[in-house]
């Protein structure tokens, strides 16, 4: 039984197959956050609370003059109230009709639930097998009448807990949340480290790890989205821990607008942990009956390091979030024609590269940006969807047609939240665009934002996105957002309702999404927003993929990867192949590399095959066979981070078979250096006492002289010549020997398989 209740002295205990999760109402209703870590008993381990005089610490009222050792200022709690005595950064903030601030919650009692609990109009971590329970707690503030149902979802086998609150207004006044998180999370003791994810546009998820020290620690976007900036995902560890050992904990927020996570030390030093909506731009008019829900957080927690929750959350991810046909079927490796020719194309140009790709291989072709309205650049169209005819020589239905019969299929690329000032839906519908009254808009990328808060808007896009799909024989759409949103302010709401508008956006998107991937579930969605700006679990339940990045350097995308990869499958992350030199960073990097940090992916091209080589096209040939030997391995097997990119000559990564039969080992060198030491990696996931022989791609020699290579082969390390043989336990213990450079940026791709010989 994964949820156990003492109902006696109210202590409630969570179990996972390797963590434990214990709460506890005490004799004065307060609700007390207990423990969370590795598996343990279900007996009451509050003994730990330990209550003692403070100083400045408030007492409840009823208890204040004879015990002034009790303060709501230094328990451990799970779900804080703002406005009551606890001088900490709190959960919960409401404003009663009187104008004051203050609530406290007390316990009134529990609900368990077979199955795991859904949010409405909200994504949410899902199990249809049944294998999940729901604990819910009630909490009350008799003063206000306000109820707070505290949701606790535990899904066993994956070591996933998840948070989400529900706030009722039972009582018979108005009130405005000002601030309503969806968890709180206190640790009694404990040194730890804060480990977050910033960036911006084409330098997402860069690893900052710091010391959780006293003060506010806080990450956060106020950008309309979550942005490039910082990635609603944390990690919370404990100092020494690495990827393979140490205690850590993960947040992921299923949310893809404003959020902030953050954590205070405080004066004894016990550390709170609050994630949830930003509280800058938010205000939720709460009348008497009505309710509030807010977004998920999925949490986990392993004592053997950073690769075991990241391999907790991959699979969830996979599993339990994404959803839809593309869940489990195969992902088609696309061309995108953006990088190719940007917005100076024809349909004949189109369909030249699609003759080309789909003889090297390539199952999709994605026609991109500058197809609708007035679009030969960014200034104008944006809102016009109606294919451009005169630009496509053709109906949008035609062109599609035509590339389908050369044995591709067809995607498409919208921004269906952005509107151009020189468009004919602006024109007819200026109140459609958000911006503040008698002030300017703030441009970016010269267009503005359609009201997502309104329904007759998301009807709109409905409408015009599903005649698009209907008439056309479309299998991918690429969702865009290129731009960060200000002048939040809706006409369709009054002075106080505007503290509704950026959640009502996203639920307005959510709205949008949910429609159309419903009504059109054999396309495939790829979400993103100039590259990873909204790169997050709430997304995922959307679209199964999301493109990581607007930056193609296979250099520049190690980081960027490595960083995602902490919280985020493989399978979700865009990756694409390149001309070089690059277009953002101009570097220049052998094909091989560009192929094998592509591969870390979903795989696909982002240039003019038209213009490639010879030999480049049977390197794309080469590639994409490669790609589909081991997409099962790379798709759905276990992650393991090897080398960072900040190591001192490699990144390198693997991708393991759940049953220890083979693994992919990647390797990418950054830095060449003269007479270096040899590169020795770990492998893990595979079994110990089962033998294993090794097999190097060679295409990273792909520049090397005939007599250069047949040397380098004679010469390669121990276990890659025919017949030789090296045990699990040898490659998890010693480790495995990488091949030396030949070129700068080379990349090796090393498969082991076992062997009953």
């Amino acid at each position: 039984m994964s949820i156990i209740v003492d109902e006696k002295e109210k202590i409630f205990t969570l179990h996972t197959k390797n963590t434990t999760y214990q709460m506890k109402a005490d004799v004065q209703g307060t609700f007390l956050h207990v423990y969370y870590g590795e598996r343990s008993d279900d007996s009451d381990k509050s003994y730990v609370v330990y209550i003692r005089d403070r100083g400045f610490s408030g007492n409840p009222y009823e208890l204040g003059k004879e015990n002034r050792a009790y303060s709501l200022d230094i328990l451990p709690q799970e779900y804080s109230c703002f406005g009551t005595g606890d001088f900490r950064i709190s959960a919960l903030k409401i404003q009663n009709e009187d104008g004051s601030l203050a609530s406290v919650l007390c316990y009134r009692g529990y609900n368990i639930h077979k199955g795991k609990y859904s949010i409405p109009n909200l994504p949410a971590v899902y199990a249809e097998d049944g294998t999940a329970d729901t604990l819910e707690i009630i909490l009350e503030d008799s003063y206000s009448k306000v109820e707070v149902h505290l949701l606790y979802g535990v899904l066993e086998e994956n070591d996933i807990i998840t948070r989400a609150v529900k706030i009722m207004n039972q009582g018979d006044k108005n009130i405005v949340l000002q601030k309503a998180a969806s968890m709180n999370l206190d640790w009694i003791n404990g040194e730890y480290d804060w480990i977050t994810f910033y960036g911006g546009h084409v330098k997402e998820r860069t690893v900052q790890r710091s010391e959780l020290d006293h003060g506010i620690h806080s990450i956060g976007s106020v950008r309309g989205t979550s942005s490039h900036h910082y990635n609603p995902f944390v990690l919370v560890s404990e100092k020494n821990t690495d990827e393979e050992k140490g205690g850590c904990y993960a947040f992921s927020f299923l949310y893809s607008g404003e959020f902030q996570m953050e954590a205070e030390k405080d004066q004894v030093d016990q550390t709170r942990l609050i994630c949830g909506i930003h509280p800058d731009n938010f205000a939720w008019n709460l009348r008497p009956g009505e309710a509030f829900d807010t977004p998920e957080v999925m949490m986990t927690y392993s004592a053997h390091g950073f690769g075991a929750v990241s391999r907790n959350l991959h699979k969830t991810i996979r599993k339990n979030i994404c959803r839809g046909e593309w869940k489990e079927n195969r992902r088609p490796v696309l061309i995108n024609n953006w990088e190719a020719t940007y917005f100076n194309f024809t349909g004949e140009k189109l369909v030249a590269i699609a003759k080309d790709a789909v003889d090297l291989g390539v199952e999709l072709f994605v026609l991109d940006d500058g197809w609708f309205g007035k679009r030969d650049d960014d200034n104008s169209g944006l809102g016009d969807w109606f294919p451009n005819e005169k630009k496509l020589g053709c109906t949008l239905k035609e062109l599609a047609e035509r590339i389908v019969e050369c044995g591709l299929q067809f995607g498409l690329w919208f921004e269906p939240e952005c509107i151009s000032e020189d468009s004919d839906l602006y024109r007819e519908h200026p109140d459609w665009a958000v911006a503040i009254p008698g002030r300017k808009p703030i441009l970016s990328r010269n267009q503005l934002i359609l009201d997502f808060s309104r329904e007759d808007v998301q009807d709109h896009i409905i409408d015009r996105m599903s005649a698009i799909f209907a008439d056309t024989p479309i299998t991918y759409v690429k969702w865009d957002f290129n731009r960060s949103v200000c002048d939040k302010y809706s006409k369709a709401l009054d002075a106080q309702g505007q503290g509704e508008f950026a959640h009502r956006y996203v639920l307005g998107l959510y709205r949008v999404l949910e429609i159309l991937t419903t009504k059109f579930p054999h396309i495939l969605f790829e979400g993103c927003s100039g590259g990873g700006g909204r790169f997050d679990t709430g997304m995922l339940y959307y679209t199964p993929q999301i493109w990581c990045s607007d930056n193609t350097d296979a250099i520049a995308r190690l980081g960027i990867q490595y960083g995602t990869s902490f919280c985020y499958p493989v399978s979700t992350m865009g990756a694409h192949v390149s001309a070089v030199p690059n277009h953002q960073t101009c570097r220049i990097t052998p094909f091989s590399t560009r192929g094998c940090v592509a591969m870390a992916g979903t795989f696909g091209y982002e240039l003019d095959v038209t213009k490639l080589t010879k030999e480049e096209k049977e390197q794309v040939r080469r590639q994409i066979e490669t790609f589909k030997e081991y997409y099962d391995l790379i798709q759905y097997g276990e992650y393991y981070r090897l080398l960072s990119p900040s190591d001192e000559q490699c990144t390198a990564w693997e991708m393991a078979d759940p049953e220890g039969r083979e693994a992919l080992v990647s390797v990418v060198y950054h830095h060449v250096m003269a007479n270096a030491a040899p590169v020795i990696v770990k492998v893990y996931g595979l079994k110990a006492n089962a033998n294993y022989q090794i097999h190097l791609n060679t295409d990273g020699m792909e520049s090397l002289p005939d007599q250069a290579r047949e040397w380098f082969m004679k010469n390669l390390p121990y276990g890659y010549k025919e017949g030789e043989k090296i045990t699990g336990l040898a490659l998890q213990q010693c480790g495995l020997v990488i091949p030396d450079v030949t070129q700068g940026f080379q990349a090796w791709q090393i498969h082991i398989v076992e062997t009953s010989s």
